[in-house]
């Protein structure tokens, strides 16, 4: 068992979390009790993981998704006074990390669907390994984009939407940024990468890709970003000795 605080300041500091400007709250968002045993990890803070939060007795709830974005309601009202309840009366803390998740060099988002994925890891197209958000390397071997497309798939349990580029041979070398990171397709071939690998997928993507020359896979937002806070809630049991339990609430977004 550990304190709360002791366990977040450890978080912050591992993370980083003050170095990032985000759309959300960065750290503990709702205080629960003191002391933590059990530590619940999720994508995001629905009711849902909340519930088996409840079920399971946690002390804390770890996720990427939590509350508290940009330009959001402010009034805690609906939805958002449920799941609030729910963490009050339970007397569970509430940890999110957006960004320093994604970024991390050991535990994120991006470095983890790397090593999933068999992705050599070259540096980030905007910043330093840990602070860049589009992480760019190679495959081990030179694959066609629907061979890419079906080894992701093998690998997430989940089919990738596949835009082709015309003209656009093997892929060699690769950029990837999970989560919601299309719009950052045109960094990604500015850095020479053959392919772009993230989560989601827009209108604009599709032309973008086929007129710059670099195929792109929508390999899901939920699935590329299910691994960060897995690998954290490990980390936590290795240095506190807690217990974790990671729950996936599917979305097939």
């Amino acid at each position: 068992m550990i304190s709360r605080d002791d366990l977040v300041r450890t978080c912050d500091a591992l993370l980083d979390a003050p170095r990032f400007k985000d759309y959300t709250i960065n750290g503990l968002q709702v205080a629960g009790r003191d002391r933590i045993a059990r530590v619940m990890t999720g994508v995001t803070a629905c009711q849902a993981l909340l519930d088996e939060a409840v079920d399971w007795g946690a002390d804390l709830v770890l996720v990427h998704h939590g509350y508290f974005w940009k330009n959001e309601p402010i009034p805690i009202t609906g939805m958002k006074q449920r799941r609030i309840r729910t963490l009050l009366l339970n007397d569970i803390n509430l940890l999110a990390y957006h960004l320093p998740l994604d970024a991390h060099a050991e535990l994120g988002n991006n470095a983890e669907l790397a090593r999933r994925l068999d992705f050599l890891v070259e540096g980030c197209v905007d910043g330093e390994i840990g602070e860049g958000l589009i992480w760019i390397g190679r495959l081990p071997q030179a694959r066609g984009a629907a061979e890419l497309a079906s080894h992701v798939a093998g690998c997430l349990g989940r089919e990738p939407l596949l835009i082709e580029a015309p003209g656009v041979g093997a892929i060699r070398r690769l950029a990837w940024c999970t989560g919601g990171a299309q719009d950052m397709i045109t960094q990604a071939w500015e850095a020479g990468a053959d392919a772009f690998v993230s989560g989601e997928i827009s209108e604009r993507t599709t032309h973008l890709a086929r007129e710059l020359g670099i195929h792109y896979l929508a390999a899901g937002h939920h699935a590329t970003e299910r691994y960060g806070v897995q690998a954290l809630g490990e980390w936590l049991v290795r240095k506190f000795g807690i217990e974790h339990r990671f729950v996936d609430i599917d979305n097939p977004a």
